[in-house]
C-alpha cells in the first residue's frame, strides 16, 4: 500500500504524456457573469474571491500558534504555503477577472498552483513525516511557478499546454485520501479532506456549466459559484486541520480551574 501513492502518481504522469498537449478551451475567457456593483466589472466573479482571503487569514491566525508543536511541524511548511498561495488567489483571481484575459489569466494560475502544492506538501508532512517538508515545499511551489510559465510560454507559440499546471490539480483529489487512508489519519480530518475534495469536484462542474447556470439562475453563473464553493473546500480543509487543536483551549481553561 505504500507505494501505491508512487505508481499512481507515476501513472497520472505517463498519461498526460501520452494524451499530449492540453490546451485552453478557446472560449475559457468568455464568462457569464456581467454583473456591476459600486463601479466594478463583472462583480460576482471580483467579489467571490473576497472569501479566499477569509480563509487564508482565519487558517493563518489558528495555525501559527502551533507550527512548532507535535501535532503540525512536518505539514507546517506546505500548509504554510497553501495558506500564502489562497491569501494570493483573492488578490490573483480578483485582478483577472476584472478585465479577463490571457495577459491577467497568470496572476490567476500561480497563486492557485502555489496553493495545490502546499496542500501535497502539508498532507504528506502529516502522514509521511520526516524533516524534509521546507524542502519539498520549496520544490514543489518551484514545480508550480514552473507549470504556469510553461503555460505562458507555450501559448505565446500558439499552443498552450496546461499539463504541468494541471498535474497540481489532479494529483492532491487523489494522493492525499490515499494518504490519509494508508496512515489512518484522525477521522474527522479525513471526514474534512473527503468533503473539500467532492466540493471542489462540484466547483469545477459549475465552472464548466457557467452560461447554463447563469441562464436557468439567473441572479449568479457557474463561475461565481465555483469560487464560493472552493472557497467551502478551503475552509473545510483548514476546519479539519484545526480540528487536532480544538481541545487545547478546554484543557487550558481547565488548568486554570484547577489552579484558582
Amino acid at each position: 500500500m505504500k507505494v501505491t501513492p508512487a505508481i499512481i502518481t507515476v501513472g497520472i504522469i505517463a498519461a498526460f504524456a501520452v494524451h499530449g498537449r492540453v490546451a485552453q478551451p478557446a472560449h475559457y475567457n468568455d464568462f457569464a457573469d456581467h454583473s456591476a456593483l459600486f463601479g466594478i466589472p463583472h462583480a460576482g466573479d471580483v467579489l467571490s474571491n473576497i472569501g479566499f482571503a477569509l480563509v487564508a487569514i482565519w487558517g493563518w491566525l489558528t495555525l501559527w500558534p502551533h507550527r512548532d508543536g507535535d501535532q503540525l511541524r512536518a505539514g507546517w511548511p506546505g500548509y504554510r504555503l497553501f495558506l500564502i498561495g489562497l491569501f494570493l488567489t483573492a488578490f490573483g483571481s480578483a485582478f483577472f477577472h476584472l478585465a479577463p484575459g490571457n495577459d491577467r489569466l497568470t496572476w490567476d494560475m500561480l497563486p492557485i498552483a502555489l496553493a495545490g502544492a502546499g496542500l501535497l506538501v502539508g498532507v504528506r508532512g502529516d502522514t509521511q513525516g520526516g524533516s524534509k517538508a521546507n524542502i519539498e515545499a520549496i520544490i514543489l511551489g518551484l514545480y508550480a511557478a514552473a507549470s504556469v510559465a510553461w503555460w505562458v510560454y507555450t501559448d505565446s507559440h500558439g499552443a498552450g499546454d496546461l499539463r504541468p499546471y494541471l498535474l497540481l490539480q489532479v494529483l492532491p483529489l487523489i494522493l492525499i485520501p490515499l494518504w490519509q487512508s494508508i496512515d489512518r489519519a484522525p477521522r474527522t480530518e479525513r471526514i474534512a479532506f473527503a468533503a473539500a475534495m467532492g466540493l471542489y469536484v462540484v466547483a469545477k462542474v459549475t465552472e464548466v456549466l457557467d452560461h447554463q447556470i447563469a441562464d436557468t439562475l439567473g441572479f449568479v453563473s457557474g463561475h461565481t459559484l465555483k469560487h464560493l464553493l472552493a472557497t467551502a473546500a478551503t475552509a473545510a480543509i483548514v476546519w479539519g486541520v484545526t480540528r487536532r487543536f480544538a481541545g487545547d483551549g478546554r484543557r487550558k481553561a481547565g488548568t486554570r480551574t484547577i489552579s484558582e
